[in-house]
């Protein structure tokens, strides 16, 4: 019969023998530990996921930032690519001895999402709610698709 008490459990190490489990899930958090770096030479605690569309006239990136405060986020807009980048921090109250499963990463996070042509980088807006962050910014008529009337022309042969 399984154990139904509450035991301290180390995941990383146990997940990698677990081959039920999500790989993405097991390699992201595995790379996640202290001593992994990416992106420009500095230290990725995590990388919250991102999507982006095009609704109508603007360009939207959504970031999945639950537990992040909105002073620890960045957004900057430098020519065609958007950079959002933050930290999430973990909570100092509770000891590292009082963790039984610990599965949430914490530390800097940097997500760069190129902008398509056409976005009006000085219109770029952002606004968080429930741990989303939306960026949003207009993409300028001249980028648009048009409809170009196709004209009936008679009367003349075909060389």
């Amino acid at each position: 019969m399984a154990q139904r008490g509450l035991a301290r459990r180390e995941p990383v190490l146990q997940d990698l023998w677990d081959f039920r489990r999500n790989f993405d899930d097991i390699f992201g958090r595995w790379f996640d530990m202290p001593g992994f770096f990416a992106g420009r030479g500095q230290a990725v605690g995590w990388l919250p996921p991102v999507e982006c569309y095009v609704d109508q006239n603007q360009y939207h990136v959504r970031l999945a930032v639950p537990g992040v405060e909105q002073k620890d986020i960045r957004v900057q807009v430098h020519g065609n690519e958007l950079t959002i980048s933050g930290e999430r921090r973990r909570d100092e109250n509770i000891s590292d001895e009082r963790f039984l499963q610990r599965e949430f990463s914490y530390g800097t996070f940097e997500r760069v999402v190129p902008l398509p042509e056409g976005v009006e980088p000085d219109k770029v807006q952002a606004q968080m709610t429930n741990g989303v962050l939306e960026v949003t910014a207009p993409i300028s008529e001249k980028a648009l698709p048009r409809e170009v009337k196709i004209e009936a022309i008679s009367g003349k042969k075909a060389a």
